[in-house]
């Protein structure tokens, strides 16, 4: 399978966006690990454009919905309406009838609402009346959350972090970089000429080939080793489930592929294994009280383990 189609759409992304290599490469693995991506940042750095030219670029749909504390379940998934002339119930979709959905500051909105697109993330489909639609593919979420504002805000529950394959954040740009972004921006808008360098069936194509990166015996242990040792953890009380190690798998298959190998190193678990499994620990409240951090907890473990030859 062709995956330097994934260098073309990372070049043609970064045509719009600035600085943000490592970013752009954790959004491919998650859109080819068929998980979802929460970026967690402060305002105003790109999120919302780089969602936008990575739909773009594959020539997908693209809807963005601003999560608040007064929308519903059905402002997300849609609903059935009476249709008096055909005497009949019509099913008005939603906006996540989409390949990539956007979103914004979902710690905004209020559990139910939230957990609204545990489905629609889990297993491509929405159910609405009891009649369910199948999504369309590939399907993406792109969820943002600001770590800074806590006020008026409902932290997502631990079901729904699991859900995302990758946590990550996009920094601030260096002194360069942001030079860069004055220049590209000052007269036009270069999204405005983002052309599509790919379709979703080839992207749904490269998803199904990701399936068959080779993932050795000794990086399944590895994986396993990492996963097992969060539970054991005497900072944490609760560690990562079944559903982080397969999310590390398939996150070290994306990498591999878009690294252009065919089997997967020990060094791409190793990289991948914050953005993965940090945000689905709980620390136990007096290490938190002292300062400890699940990406330390992560690193700490990391440090402590033999990482295998192949």
């Amino acid at each position: 399978m062709e995956f330097h189609l994934c260098e073309k759409i990372a070049e043609n992304i970064a045509r719009v966006v600035v600085g943000k290599e490592e970013a752009i490469e954790f959004l491919l693995i998650g859109l080819l690990g068929e998980g979802h991506v929460l970026l967690e940042d402060v305002p105003g750095l790109g999120k919302t454009l780089i969602a936008k030219s990575l739909a773009a670029s594959i020539g997908a749909s693209f809807k963005r919905v601003q999560f608040t504390p007064d929308l519903l379940p059905a402002d997300i998934t849609g609903f059935t309406v009476y249709n008096q002339q055909s005497g009949q119930f019509i099913f008005q979709s939603g906006p996540v009838m989409t390949h990539i959905l956007l979103a914004d500051e979902i710690n905004r909105t209020i559990p139910r609402t939230q957990s609204s697109l545990l489905e629609c993330m889990e297993e491509g489909q929405v159910t609405v009346d009891g009649k369910t639609y199948v999504l369309p593919r590939p399907f993406f979420v792109m969820a943002t959350q600001n770590p800074i504002e806590l006020e008026g805000t409902f932290p997502l529950p631990e079901a729904q972090l699991d859900r995302f394959l990758l946590r990550i954040g996009l920094r601030y740009p260096e002194a360069e970089e942001e030079i860069a972004i004055l220049e590209r921006f000052q007269k036009e808008d270069p999204f405005g000429d983002l052309a599509a360098v790919a379709s979703p069936k080839e992207i749904s194509d490269l998803q199904l080939a990701r399936r068959a990166i080779h993932v050795s015996a000794p990086v399944r242990k590895y994986i396993t080793e990492i996963v097992g040792a969060t539970r054991t953890s005497p900072a944490l009380r609760l560690g990562a489930s079944p559903r982080g190690s397969l999310g590390l798998m398939r996150a070290g298959q994306a990498r591999a592929a878009l690294h252009g190998r065919e089997y997967v190193l020990p060094d791409d678990i190793k990289f991948l294994t914050v953005p993965v499994l940090a945000h689905r620990l709980i620390l136990k409240e007096e290490e938190r009280l002292k300062g400890a951090t699940q990406e330390g907890v992560l690193a700490d473990i990391l440090g402590r383990m033999t990482v295998p030859c192949g």
